[in-house]
C-alpha cells in the first residue's frame, strides 16, 4: 500500500509538472505583452513599475524573470517577432485568400516596426547581441513572408517577382520615421505596395 501510494504521488506530480511549465510560459508572455506595451507608449526607459502594475504583479517577479533591462528588452524583442512569426500561418489558414493572408500579416509586420519605440537603438550598445538578434529577426520572418508569397502565387494572385527578404526590406524602408511624424502614413504606402503586387484581372 505504501508503495502504491508512492507511487501515486508521483504520477500526480508528474501530471502536474507540464501544467506547471505551461503556467510558467503563460506568466511570461504575459509580463513580455506588458512590457511591449509599455515601451510603446514610454519608451524602453520606463520604469520597472510600470510593466509589473500593467501586468498585475510585483516588481520582484519582472526581476526574477529578467535580472537586469537589457534581459527584458531583447526577451520583448524576441517575443514580439515570435508572435508576428506565429500569425503567419494562422492568417494562411483563417483568411478568404491568400493575398488578403499576407496583407494583413505585412499590417502586423508594420504595427511590429513601427511600435517597437527604441528596442532596435537600446541594442545597438551591444553590437553582438543586437547582431544575434537580427539574425533571429531574419531567420524566424523570411521564411514566413516567403510561405505567404508563395501560396499567393500558387493562387495566381501575384506574380513571383519578389522574394520574401526584398519585401520586408522594402517595408521596413517605408516604416523609417513613421513613429514620429503624424504627416507620415506608412500603413497606407505600405498598402499600396502589397496591393501593387496583385496581378490583374
Amino acid at each position: 500500500m505504501r508503495s502504491d501510494a508512492v507511487n501515486g504521488s508521483g504520477e500526480d506530480e508528474g501530471r502536474a509538472a507540464p501544467s506547471r511549465r505551461k503556467d510558467a510560459r503563460r506568466n511570461k508572455a504575459t509580463l513580455l505583452d506588458a512590457a511591449a506595451a509599455v515601451f510603446v507608449t514610454s519608451g524602453v526607459e520606463a520604469p520597472v513599475r510600470d510593466i509589473a502594475a500593467r501586468a498585475g504583479v510585483g516588481v520582484g517577479t519582472i526581476y526574477r524573470h529578467f535580472p537586469n533591462r537589457a534581459d527584458l528588452i531583447i526577451a520583448v524583442y524576441r517575443h514580439q517577432v515570435d508572435a508576428c512569426a506565429e500569425a503567419g500561418p494562422a492568417l494562411l489558414a483563417s483568411a478568404a485568400t491568400p493575398h488578403a493572408a499576407l496583407r494583413q500579416w505585412i499590417d502586423l509586420f508594420v504595427d511590429f516596426l513601427v511600435t517597437k519605440h527604441g528596442l532596435a537603438a537600446a541594442l545597438h550598445s551591444d553590437d553582438a547581441g543586437f547582431d544575434a538578434l537580427h539574425a533571429y529577426f531574419i531567420d524566424r520572418l523570411v521564411p514566413v513572408c516567403a510561405e505567404l508569397l508563395t501560396a499567393s502565387a500558387d493562387a495566381g494572385e501575384i506574380d513571383s517577382v519578389i522574394e520574401a527578404y526584398e519585401l520586408m526590406r522594402g517595408v521596413g524602408n517605408l516604416c523609417i520615421g513613421a513613429d514620429h511624424d503624424p504627416r507620415y502614413d506608412a500603413r497606407r504606402l505600405v498598402g499600396l505596395l502589397v496591393t501593387g503586387l496583385r496581378r490583374p484581372r
